[in-house]
């Protein structure tokens, strides 16, 4: 395992079959970790509002018997010109991790390079690595074997949208994209990806048409057109070029009966997915949710170098 989850393409099949493995172990038993962290602390960095990502991570490190520190922009000297550098070195012999969530790639980096603890990007603009593999949990607990499921992703080709293409690199999953011209991911993610799927037996298709995408399907995932902090002019447009991208029942029915709906959330009901379907029976994202701690637990379990004997995923047997 790595010492930093700083991306989903960080990861090796092994790295994210013992995630998932100890995911699938937490869900089972969550009180079961509880050594790992116990007497000490980690630090969660939020430079960006959040529900799931902060209370997944606050008690994925109680349960791993730690105290999680809590801080913002507005807690540190960071605000007033101490260097990131500086700050990672202070939080590494005070902590036995740090996360962080904030808008800089490369702030993450930095941190991750000064750090002697594990650092775990818990989002940033390009990069939603935690999400990705609640998400891979969520699949194989539906679904079985990931190399057999074929996700659909209609919309932003956002930091969401990148995880998830490098996750399905990973796993040998087959991944479409359907996005609106201009909109779609960044190439050099994909590009990426693709060449590490030649080796995986992954596909992943990036295309504009959502109903082709959406075709016999296990699964169709949407999140937001509109980022927190958008101007109001940006977001008319958005909702406008992104109309046809709604996740809808006549989408849904182009995918398989037993197809699941997914989303990260917030979810904004009529924009991206209407209410019929998010609170529909074929909807998921709770499921989701409650997995991005069990996932938490997994990737701090193994990032601090446990092992637990029996926790295997699907892609280690």
């Amino acid at each position: 395992m790595l010492k930093d989850l700083l991306r989903t393409a960080d990861l090796s099949v092994m790295d994210v079959a013992r995630v998932l493995g100890y995911a699938d172990r937490s869900k089972d038993d969550p009180h079961g970790f509880r050594q790992a962290l116990a007497g000490d602390t980690a630090v969660l960095y939020f430079n960006k509002p959040s529900t799931r990502t902060r209370l997944s991570l606050e008690t994925a490190v109680a349960r791993l018997g730690g105290v999680p520190i809590m801080v913002g922009p507005n807690d540190l000297q960071l605000g007033r010109g101490e260097t990131i550098e500086d700050t990672a070195a202070v939080m590494s012999r005070y902590s036995r991790a740090i996360t962080i969530r904030t808008f800089s790639d490369d702030d993450v980096r930095r941190f991750a390079e000064t750090a002697t603890v594990p650092v775990v990007n818990a989002l940033t603009d390009k990069h939603h690595p935690c999400q990705s593999l609640a998400d891979l949990q969520t699949l194989s607990q539906r679904f079985g074997a990931l190399r057999d499921v074929v996700l659909t992703y209609v919309g932003d080709g956002n930091n969401v949208a990148h995880s998830l293409i490098e996750a399905a690199a990973i796993v040998g999953m087959t991944l479409r994209v359907a996005t609106p011209e201009g909109y779609g991911p960044d190439a050099d993610i994909v590009a990426a990806a693709q060449a590490r799927a030649v080796r995986s037996g992954a596909t992943i298709e990036i295309t504009t048409d959502a109903r082709a995408a959406a075709e016999g399907a296990h699964a169709i995932y949407t999140d937001t057109w509109v980022s927190m902090g958008d101007p109001d002019e940006e977001r008319a447009a958005r909702l406008a070029v992104f109309a046809p991208y709604q996740v809808n029942a006549a989408l849904m029915a182009c995918a398989r009966p037993e197809a699941v709906f997914m989303h990260c959330l917030p979810g904004h009901r009529e924009e991206e997915v209407t209410a019929e379907v998010v609170d529909g029976p074929q909807s998921v994202v709770f499921d989701q949710a409650e997995n991005r701690l069990h996932t938490a637990v997994g990737v701090l379990y193994a990032l601090l170098g446990g092992r637990l004997e029996g926790a295997a995923s699907d892609l280690e047997r």
